[in-house]
């Protein structure tokens, strides 16, 4: 099973290069972010024709995720649960094909320090908790998205000048460390740990071009996920097409599952 995170930085402004990709590479589920767009008027059609479910928690112009499945979907949870005057389209989780996978859009952050950033820690916070809850049900689970935080130094082109950003000061860090204190295997991480594994560039400064890139979309598995890792890696090719996401797709495969 090849199971993908994507933050496509809208659905409809992306849409060619969504099928495009969901053509060539045909996972069967695939976590997209910040889909910037309301239920409604989601693309459901151009998805479907490739033979996928879909499960949609929308918002105008900003976030927004959604999960695509070729599995029925099952067990959907919408909203990140611990505060419900959060009213921020930022999780979506459901059971599909024998696991359970959530779709995260982390907030940015910035500038940190500030009320940003503060939210940014509290849904971290909230997040941790979840997954505590989640890793204690003993099942295969994924948490992917974009998670906005470079958990090392070898995850940024420019350490030191990113040092401050929100994506990669030590307060993110030590929270998205928490994960893994749980018992969560980063996918990419385990079999890929070198450096230069970069899944977003900015549009500006020739960043693309330069290899100016950021390591922060993460696919976090549980052990009953982790003990079926064959393969792993990030999909550069959408990255270089023309009107391309400032992300591109971050992968793992399971084996064993369904």
């Amino acid at each position: 099973m090849k199971i993908a995170t994507w933050n496509v930085n809208s659905i409809r402004a992306r849409l060619p290069r969504v099928t495009e990709w969901l053509h060539d590479s045909n996972p069967e589920i695939l976590l997209v972010q910040e889909i910037k767009v309301v239920d409604e008027i989601f693309p459901r059609e151009e998805i479907e024709d490739f033979g996928y479910n879909i499960a949609v928690h929308g918002q105008k112009t900003y976030n927004g995720v959604a999960i695509f499945s070729k599995f029925p979907i099952e067990d959907v949870v919408v909203g990140l649960p611990g505060d419900d005057k959060d009213d921020q389209a930022r999780y979506l989780e459901c059971f599909t094909g024998g696991i359970r996978v959530a779709s995260i859009y982390l907030p940015n952050g910035n500038p940190a320090p500030g009320e940003k950033f503060e939210y940014k820690l509290s849904w971290m916070k909230r997040l941790i908790d979840h997954a505590g809850e989640l890793f204690n049900q003993e099942e295969p689970l994924v948490l992917g998205g974009d998670f906005n935080v470079c958990p090392t130094d070898i995850d940024v082109y420019d350490p030191q000048r990113w040092e401050n950003d929100a994506l990669c000061r030590s307060e993110s860090r030590e929270y998205l460390r928490a994960l893994t204190n749980i018992g969560f295997t980063n996918a990419l991480r385990a079999l890929n740990p070198g450096p230069g594994q970069f899944s977003y560039w900015d549009y500006t400064g020739g960043a693309w071009q330069k290899d100016f890139g950021l390591l922060i979309d993460h696919l976090f598995l549980s052990p009953e996920a982790s003990d079926r890792l064959v393969g792993s890696g990030i999909d550069k090719t959408p990255r270089g097409k023309e009107k391309p996401s400032d992300h591109t797709p971050v992968w793992c495969e399971l084996e064993g599952i369904n």
